[in-house]
């Protein structure tokens, strides 16, 4: 993968390619500001190294491939500029002129325009022609082809930024060269979502820990009851895969729970020293005795990998599990690597983001490069 040591950006206006897909309240102001943070370091860098200009292209939510106000980049631009201390104007076309003493400059949000979904080529020798070369640093939009990170990179010379080479890097490190006992930590609600990510680290890895709601579907396997907890029935059978495939001792399930009888913060809730969940109950977190296991053997660990929370940790009574492997993977020793999403903001959550050893900004991305697929936005710049 070409970085930003093979390309030759003085005097030159490079284009980037940057994540910034914030999330953002009902007025609109943005309520996590990691992602423009973490494109920080190569736009210095970029301007450390001569470039005349920088004009950012970036995406923002789900628009139809048209205008919404509701996704513009405006309160991004805004943020950047505080950051960088400097003005950033916000181009709502790629021909739009600018002055020559702008510096930073931002397209408005990529999904505006028709074709960026589609890789068009059109549209990208409209963004080509914004610069002399390309930098792409969107590693969270690296497992798509789309015309602002693969096939612009097609037309321009083109190399990695430093957090899309690092979050490779990482990421591939773990799985060809892990420090021992490579432990992985896998939450979330759906089996079918991480059977990859699963199998791949059945593969390579020392234990295997499983929490979240996706435990219900191995528990159901098992032939034990779930209640009234979110199961996936399309998992069972992909959980008994997986649990025969296991080596012994390689997998762990969830011995208690912490129940609920709705997901919400005010419900009942009992702990339940076992895994048959009752009829009128719903398992929302995984118990202390689990969390205190799990929390054993990551500490423990040369390399853990963590993507997926334990339970509902949005909620306060059922945040506990996650928090405990949370600050498990943030007082090990060994590597620690969380594959961002809900991960990520639990970190957030507990005030933990930077006490692990690589805190991933793509949560789909991630996993795609676990499971061994081809990320298209890397792949590009090979």
């Amino acid at each position: 993968m070409r970085t930003l040591d093979d390309l030759e950006v003085g005097g030159k206006v490079v284009v980037v390619r940057v994540d910034f897909n914030v999330p953002l309240d009902d007025g609109g102001t943005i309520t996590d500001d990691a992602r423009i943070r973490a494109a920080q370091p190569t736009l210095d860098a970029l301007l450390e190294r001569g470039a005349a200009k920088l004009v950012l292209l970036a995406h923002l939510g789900r628009p139809k491939g048209e205008p919404d106000p509701k996704f513009s980049l405006r309160p991004v631009a805004d943020r950047l500029a505080e950051l960088m201390k400097d003005d950033v104007q916000l181009l709502t076309d790629p021909e739009e002129g600018w002055g020559d003493g702008d510096r930073l400059l931002m397209l408005e949000n990529v999904r505006f325009f028709a074709g960026e979904t589609d890789d068009d080529p059109e549209l990208a020798q409209r963004y080509a022609k914004l610069g002399d070369v390309y930098v792409d640093d969107a590693f969270g939009a690296a497992h798509r082809a789309h015309a602002s990170n693969h096939a612009i990179a097609k037309l321009l010379p083109s190399a990695a930024g430093l957090l899309l080479q690092r979050e490779v890097e990482t990421l591939t490190g773990i799985l060809a060269d892990p420090g021992r006992p490579l432990v992985a930590v896998v939450g979330g609600s759906k089996v079918t979502d991480k059977l990859g990510v699963l199998e791949r680290f059945l593969e390579l890895a020392d234990q295997v820990l499983i929490g979240g709601a996706m435990c219900f579907p191995f528990f159901a396997a098992q032939g034990a009851g779930v209640g009234g907890s979110l199961c996936e029935q399309e998992g069972i059978e992909p959980a008994e895969r997986v649990l025969a495939d296991a080596k012994p001792g390689q997998l762990l399930l969830p011995t208690d729970l912490v129940l609920g009888r709705d997901f919400s913060a005010e419900t009942d809730v009992k702990e339940l020293d076992g895994i048959e969940v009752p009829e009128e109950w719903m398992g929302l977190d995984v118990g202390p005795k689990t969390a205190k296991q799990y929390a054993e053997v990551i500490t423990g660990a040369g390399s853990a990998f963590w993507n997926g929370p334990m339970g509902a940790f949005e909620l306060e009574p059922f945040a506990a599990g996650t928090r405990t492997v949370a600050e498990a993977m943030a007082a090990a020793d060994g590597t620690t690597v969380v594959g961002g999403g809900d991960s990520a903001a639990a970190l957030a959550q507990f005030g933990l983001e930077a006490e692990v050893t690589h805190l991933s900004t793509g949560g789909g991305a991630s996993l795609e490069l676990i499971e061994g697929k081809s990320l298209p936005g890397v792949e590009v710049l090979s």
